[in-house]
């Protein structure tokens, strides 16, 4: 009995994970901050691109042009491909 139950909690266990693990948007920062594209490491987005994929750390490919990283104001334009708006 103790064995079926344990094995139906991890089936169920196992079932749920998916719904756990849905992508959203990266939160507002903590700091005055801005959008900054064409610099982000793949997988380390903060938030969807359009045409490219939906949503936070989705990016597939380094330095999209589409895919921004929240940054402190100021700094973008500092850092060389940096822009704060998409590009093309």
């Amino acid at each position: 009995m103790k064995t079926s139950l344990i094995i139906a909690g991890a089936v169920a266990a196992v079932a749920a994970l998916p719904n756990l693990a849905q992508a959203a948007p990266a939160g507002e920062p903590s700091f005055k901050a801005e959008k900054c594209y064409g610099i982000v490491a793949a997988g380390k987005n903060d938030c969807a691109a359009t045409g490219s994929h939906s949503c936070a750390g989705e990016s597939k490919v380094a330095n999209d042009p589409k895919s921004w990283v929240y940054l402190p104001t100021g700094t973008c334009t500092k850092i060389t491909g940096g822009s704060l708006t998409p590009k093309s």
